[in-house]
């Protein structure tokens, strides 16, 4: 299962809405997956590989090795 490390990010959920758009559009349900990126970083002073989403790493939440 998608999950980011640090904050706990997983799916969600939402509709696809067809292309037309109009009041009586299909819609379809997807899923949203979290941008994770694969990193080593620095958790009580060992080196880790965790699953990190792209937001977390650009707030700096987590320090890399």
């Amino acid at each position: 299962m998608a999950k980011c490390d640090v904050c706990g990010k997983t799916l969600s959920h939402g509709n696809q809405i067809s292309i037309a758009r109009s009041h009586v559009s299909r819609r379809a349900t997807r899923t949203f997956k979290p941008n994770l990126r694969k990193i080593k970083a620095v958790v009580n002073g060992q080196t880790q590989t965790l699953h990190v989403c792209a937001k977390c790493l650009r707030a700096r939440k987590i320090e890399r090795a």
